[in-house]
């Protein structure tokens, strides 16, 4: 059910449908080939607030994309138009490049509050270009001359950004000063096992590769990662695996760079992701809610790696007085107001509705997230074969069953593993690796992922008036992202419009 005032077919102040198709289609022609919401959501915003933004054409959807987790407190709340006015409003200058001001002061003094303990004891704070991008790139720069060492560790599945040096660190690009590691994961484990066994195994992995002179990795200036993946598909990083790279740096070295551009500000539970471990990275990147809902990036690091020189990395809009002063009032009140906890509680309460929604549907092959970061896989229930990761395919079937990791995260999935399968050629048995004796358990064998499928989730999803998106390797998950202000009627609400989606374009399909 909507939330009151919400939704399809509600009432609205009447629209011109001839300006709105132009709008589209205007930017249809003017804008580049590069533009991707605009592509998923053809959509015109022209009025928001909280979890509820009203289109050009008079409808109104629930909004849980929330700016790529940019809107901690959803839009225009209160207390942050209410910052936002009082800077307007006292003549301070609005651009000052990286000069000190009150309000820097105040988001510097309310950002150090949140921080893990023995980081904010020691840290320095680089203000950055006004994308978290540009954040990824300072950590790089930062390690790269505080280590004096060129290479980098990220992890397969990562997203740090869309500038060179942060899509090298993403596997969008190739660059051979990054090495890459597997990251943990259960449904779609690179060992074919998930759980903690599967975790030990990266982390061994990651050890022999930075101990073997002859792996061809030589020491890197940092490790970069994300306590949970999110657009690599809503992948909580397990609590023993984070504590577990944390030791392996610290060992060796090498600074520990937590990504937490997405994940940060109560969003998954805890201020910091990274809390949830009690691991204390050595540098952090923060950006998107940081800035409520205005443009922001910094990073903040420990003391002794601050050697770089004046000018190392700069830029003209690293002094956004407004987004500091939003920002500001967003920490606060999510502080203040213990919506971390809150995102806990609402964020596992759904998690439940939705893998209770997977035993129904075989198309949902595993339901993954922490606190208000949640993704739904979707999978094709009629695929024959999956794989385990390895290249090692075998026959599969549904049949979900929920699960909550070592970390806390929660998931459910369908997956099997078999005893063996037939060639293509003329039904030959080829040898049983369903299971190995040195592991001791089955391989997993998930479904074929179905981004067909999702898609049209998504597409079905909007058509009731419920804004999700998609990510992942292969665009099957549909992710949500919805603010740590929303109601229990609300979230209510967004469970029944996805699961109604689900459900009509499962009846749809042969």
């Amino acid at each position: 059910m909507p939330a009151p005032g919400e939704g399809k077919g509600h009432a609205a102040p009447a629209h011109d449908s001839t300006a709105y198709e132009g709008i589209l289609r205007r930017q249809s022609a003017r804008e580049s080939a590069a533009r991707t919401y605009a592509r998923a959501l053809p959509i015109v915003p022209v009025r928001a607030r909280g979890l509820t933004i009203e289109g050009a054409d008079g409808r109104r959807y629930l909004d849980c994309l929330s700016g790529a987790g940019t809107l901690a407190l959803g839009h225009n709340h209160p207390v942050v138009l209410e910052a936002i006015r009082k800077v307007l409003d006292s003549g301070a200058p609005l651009h000052v490049l990286d000069l000190a001001t009150p309000v820097k002061d105040a988001f510097t003094t309310e950002l150090f509050r949140t921080l893990p303990p023995a980081l904010a004891d020691r840290a320095r704070i680089q203000f950055c270009g006004p994308a978290g991008t540009d954040a990824v790139e300072a950590a790089l720069k930062l390690v790269r001359t505080a280590t004096g060492r060129p290479g980098v560790l990220a992890f397969t599945g990562a997203y740090h950004g869309m500038t060179a040096g942060a899509l090298e660190a993403s596997g969008g690009a190739q660059d051979v000063r990054v090495a890459r590691l597997p990251y943990p994961q259960d449904y779609r484990c690179p060992f074919g096992i998930g759980g903690p066994r599967g975790a030990e195994l990266g982390a061994r992995w990651t050890e022999t590769l930075l101990d073997d002179t002859k792996s061809g990795v030589p020491s890197p200036a940092g490790m970069i990662l994300e306590p949970v993946q999110g657009e690599g598909g809503v992948h909580p990083a397990p609590d023993g695996w984070l504590r577990r790279m944390r030791a392996i740096t610290a060992a060796r070295s090498i600074p520990l760079i937590a990504d937490e551009v997405q994940t940060g500000v109560g969003r998954t539970g805890a201020f910091w992701a990274v809390d949830h471990s009690g691991v204390v990275p050595d540098v952090m990147v923060l950006s998107k809610a940081i800035g409520g809902s205005l443009p922001l990036a910094v990073i903040v690091y420990r003391d002794d790696l601050d050697v770089w020189g004046p000018g190392a990395h700069a830029g003209t809009f690293r002094g956004n007085q407004l987004a500091m002063a939003a920002g500001t009032a967003t920490l606060a009140y999510v502080r203040e107001n213990g919506l971390a906890q809150r995102a806990a509680d609402l964020g596992a309460r759904m998690i439940g509705q939705l893998q209770s929604l997977a035993k129904e549907f075989p198309c949902i092959g595993d339901v993954r997230g922490r606190g208000l970061i949640i993704g739904v896989e979707l999978v094709d229930p009629e695929g024959a074969h999956g794989t385990n990761g390895l290249g090692v395919h075998h026959e599969v079937s549904g049949g979900g069953a929920g699960r909550v990791d070592a970390a806390g995260s929660m998931h459910t999935d369908h997956s099997r593993s078999a005893a063996h399968t037939a060639d293509g050629a003329g039904g030959t048995a080829v040898p049983d690796f369903s299971s190995d004796p040195l592991l001791g358990e089955p391989l997993s064998t998930p479904l074929p992922a179905a981004p067909d499928l999702a898609v049209a989730v998504r597409d079905a999803c909007l058509d009731r008036g419920l804004i999700v998106e998609l990510g992942g390797r292969h665009s099957s998950v549909v992710r949500l992202l919805p603010p740590l202000t929303i109601t229990d009627e609300q979230a209510a609400a967004i469970v029944d419009r996805l699961a109604d989606a689900i459900a009509a374009v499962a009846r749809s399909r042969p």
